[in-house]
């Protein structure tokens, strides 16, 4: 089989999710705009239930995706593979339609029970939580889908798929709003449709991508959990990590739908989302690495699975350390230039700066998840992510009672700071001895200091002008601390030494 280029991976993951980052991240102004703060609310609670949604997965995707980067370097043979994939997706189904019905079912209650509503109608509500249950079902269907892709390492197909879907989902909504009314029945009637579409898509290309069985073969397939026995430890494993990971990441938010009014969960959910795009950076990353290293490992090729390690490491520090400090540094001009809204700039600002600044740590210290992953030992991943959220649950209820969206704020950033100091270090001591001090200094603290510091200088000397020329002013500046950022990478280097000589070449 033909190598598949890690490089032409990584750069068409990176151009598709800028894409569906930014297309993601430019529209909500827009969205607010057209449906109003409280209708974006439940765009917010939507993109929450996505994330809930992730419990029932029982770490089935990531071992599809694991699974088929094996099978791929000769562990698994055509018949294994095949018994897999086809009992994980009877699962998936079976999992698909009692979580989604269940969500169908309770719409009511959330409705009545939980949302604070105010402007809009209890049936408008009810509508669009019900359509949001079979869209949330329909959309983590294609995790499995998306694991035999990427496992696959056809992240160039995929990557088209994603500015295709992106374009439908956040682009196409607004002449179909213009046209049938910028309604939550209307909105989430067009993103059923594209899931739907997803769903299709995927659907055929995971089954392109499966081994092709002649008669005899296909005799040996039958309904059986016995094909996912040997990955169970495994899989639990990413199960209960990936529960520890939502309760992590969405339990502020979820409280917050609870105490807010749903308004005000609109300008919240606004903020968190502008900062979560440092979250969807690292994805192309962690997708292309994840399966080599995988890879690497069945092959005996350590030595190999840490240089690749290592380099991905420093690419996600230049291209997120950069976002984050942009986004921490200037805040409030950022959400000015974007929105020119008072409002959202005073309500939004502060609780972007706390984000950031936390999924540029989460980012980066997702590193020695991705080795255990590898490795197939999550022990002490397992054990980390939990003692992390016995520490963070009580602090973020207690500080979100006391002091609300910036205590939740300030409790998980911290939180988030402790445990990046402290359970990385134990994480690659146990996994990797030697190698941590060498992480984290040379492929992250060093690239990351000096553009701090530039950035606070430049930001006392940041004109407040209108918003066109400050628009200008930032563009200038989030290059700027791009270059310096790249300036003390290795691999950056490294590249620039490479591209010299070949062009020196006769």
């Amino acid at each position: 089989m033909k190598p598949i280029s890690l490089k032409k991976n990584i750069i068409a993951s990176y151009i598709s999710q800028a894409y569906v980052v930014l297309a993601g991240i430019l529209v909500l102004p827009f969205y607010i705009t057209e449906m109003g703060a409280e209708a974006y609310g439940l765009v917010g609670f939507f993109a929450m239930l996505q994330a809930m949604f992730a419990l029932l997965d029982l770490g089935l995707t990531p071992t599809i995706g694991r699974e088929t980067a094996r099978y791929r370097a000769g562990a698994h043979t055509d018949v294994m593979f095949s018994q897999l994939y086809r009992t994980l997706n009877l699962i998936f189904i079976g999992i698909a339609l009692i979580g989604g019905g269940l969500l169908f079912l309770f719409a009511g209650t959330i409705a009545e029970k939980w949302l604070n509503i105010e402007a809009l109608t209890v049936q408008e509500v009810v509508f669009a939580l019900q359509v949001m249950a079979i869209s949330v079902a329909l959309r983590w269907m294609t995790g499995l889908y998306r694991g035999v892709v990427t496992g696959s390492e056809q992240l160039v197909w995929l990557s088209g798929f994603n500015v295709f879907i992106a374009t439908l989902r956040f682009l196409m909504v607004f002449p179909v709003m213009w046209k049938y009314g910028a309604t939550p029945p209307v909105f989430f009637s067009y993103q059923l449709g594209v899931a739907l579409l997803e769903f299709a898509g995927l659907w055929l290309k995971a089954n392109q991508l499966k081994p092709k069985l002649i008669a005899a073969q296909k005799a040996q397939l039958v309904w059986s959990l016995k094909p996912i026995k040997p990955y169970l430890t495994f899989a639990l494993s990413i199960a209960l990590t990936s529960g520890l990971w939502v309760v992590v990441t969405q339990t502020d938010k979820l409280i917050m739908s609870n105490l807010l009014t749903l308004e005000n969960y609109g300008y919240f959910t606004l903020a968190v989302l502008v900062a979560s795009g440092i979250m969807m950076i690292g994805g192309p990353i962690s997708g292309a690495i994840m399966p080599r290293m995988a890879k690497l490992e069945a092959e005996g090729k350590r030595e190999e699975l840490i240089k690749v390690y290592r380099s991905a490491t420093q690419l996600i520090t230049v291209i997120a350390g950069s976002v984050s400090i942009m986004l921490v540094v200037f805040a409030e001009p950022i959400l000015y230039v974007w929105t020119g809204d008072q409002k959202i700039v005073e309500t939004a600002a502060p609780i972007m700066q706390l984000y950031a600044a936390g999924y540029g740590l989460i980012v980066v210290g997702a590193f020695p998840y991705y080795l255990q992953y590898a490795l197939g030992k999550l022990k002490l991943h397992i054990i980390g992510s939990i003692l992390f959220v016995l520490i963070l649950l009580p602090t973020l209820w207690v500080a979100t009672e006391q002091y609300g969206m910036i205590g939740a704020g300030y409790a998980w950033l911290m939180i988030n700071i402790l445990y990046f100091m402290i359970w990385t270090a134990v994480i690659h001591k146990t996994y990797a001895p030697g190698l941590h001090m060498k992480w984290l200094v040379t492929d992250i603290l060093k690239l990351l200091v000096l553009p701090i510091i530039v950035a606070l200088v430049l930001a006392s000397l940041l004109i407040e002008s209108s918003r066109i020329i400050m628009l200008i002013e930032l563009v200038v500046i989030g290059l700027i601390v791009l270059v310096l950022t790249s300036v003390f990478s290795e691999q950056v280097k490294q590249k620039l030494l490479n591209l010299r000589v070949n062009h020196a070449k006769p």
